[in-house]
């Protein structure tokens, strides 16, 4: 009895919130590629969330089967003319189509119109992850606290730089920063970077040079993560914290200030893994989104509200890589076309879309490696 409690209790608490939220993603760059397709005149055949064996589906009146499918590990749209779901054109079955049915297939389209086709998708991502921030912040509140040092752990980068309590920080690397959350996200992903801090003491300004610390921190849930620390602490009447709800303008520009700063510090990620001053063991795969969904799950709606808000521009990211069989692969080649005047043959882009999806496969294969590393480990 206690198995079968427990297997409904991880499906009820991790697989469900899963499922919901990639559903959601899914369906939304989905659905930029939809409407985009279909203002550009390009005819769509299949709107699917998930893959494989359809469970559950209806054809409109424009003849497109919009269906739910078995394995919730994605979607996909496919074109008039489209060999597969990745969008490769068919070339074999182009060659029997009328001009007026050419003109209805995504290969057959302008190439400003593909381009944008393509692109829609990661936008919707985008625009979805703003939209989200946006209405918790202009509802919930955003947490905000100053800039405004309380206590400095000892022997850390910022007790050796001279940084002393009661100093303000007001800029890093002569960016200005308004709160404590600037400088935790500037200075977590930099480090052993020499960084400049702009202090604020006794009505001075003071620039002084310190070295973020790679640390080792681990959350709540166990999980463990290396960031940069410089050893700072600010606290509730240093800091004064509070939560401040935001009009409509502030909250969609906070809402598309949130959304680059997950751009940018995936970015800093990956640089940082280059430069080896990160491991890669930090990518995660579908059980590390199964895990933080059912994680986020028990901390309530808003944190799963927020979890959506980073996939949805992480899915988008993704989608951007400019590898073959991704949207940003597909951009690629319509960069290519561009300058060329012409598009790559068919052999050519066959032998593209292979190596796209080799190494697609290879990136999934190495981020499940890692999940399953972080569960047993």
């Amino acid at each position: 009895m206690e198995q079968i409690t427990g297997i409904f209790g991880f499906l009820g608490g991790y697989i469900l919130p899963y499922i919901v939220i990639l559903s959601l993603l899914v369906f939304i760059h989905e659905m930029g590629h939809y409407l985009a397709g279909r203002w550009s005149g390009i005819r769509v055949l299949a709107f699917s969330v998930g893959f494989g064996p359809e469970m559950i589906g209806f054809t409109d009146r424009h003849g497109t089967r919009w269906k739910i499918s078995a394995i919730p590990l994605g979607g996909y749209v496919r074109f008039f003319g489209d060999a597969d779901s990745a969008s490769r054109p068919d070339g074999e079955a182009e060659s029997r189509l009328t001009g007026a049915e050419k003109a209805q297939t995504l290969n057959g389209a302008k190439l400003w119109k593909r381009a944008f086709t393509v692109a829609a998708g990661p936008l919707a991502n985008f625009l979805l992850a703003i939209a989200i921030f946006a209405v918790m912040f202009g509802t919930v509140g955003k947490p905000v606290s100053d800039p405004v040092v309380s206590s400095i752990k000892s022997g850390s980068a910022a007790q050796d730089a001279g940084i002393r309590p009661g100093d303000v920080l007001v800029a890093l690397d002569g960016r200005k920063i308004e709160t404590f959350d600037d400088v935790v996200r500037y200075i977590t992903m930099r480090p052993e970077v020499p960084v400049v801090v702009t202090v604020s003491r006794n009505d001075a300004a003071l620039d002084l040079t310190l070295t973020p610390r790679l640390s080792v921190i681990e959350d709540r849930f166990g999980n463990k993560m290396e960031v940069g620390q410089i050893g700072i602490i600010t606290d509730q009447q240093a800091g004064n914290f509070r939560i401040v709800k935001l009009g409509l303008g502030e909250a969609l520009w906070e809402g598309v200030r949130q959304t680059g700063h997950i751009v940018t510090g995936t970015f800093d990620y990956i640089g940082n893994m280059i430069a080896g001053r990160m491991n890669a063991d930090q990518l995660g795969g579908p059980v590390r989104v199964v895990q933080a969904s059912g994680e986020m799950a028990t901390l309530g709606i808003i944190a799963l509200f927020n979890l959506a808000a980073v996939l949805s521009v992480s899915l988008g990211l993704l989608n951007l890589m400019p590898v073959p069989v991704l949207d940003g692969g597909h951009l690629v080649l319509y960069a290519i076309e561009g300058l060329r005047g012409k598009p790559l043959g068919q052999g050519a882009q066959e032998i593209a879309f292979r190596i796209g999806f080799a190494m697609i496969l290879s990136l999934m294969v190495f981020a499940t490696w890692n999940d399953i590393s972080r569960l047993v480990g």
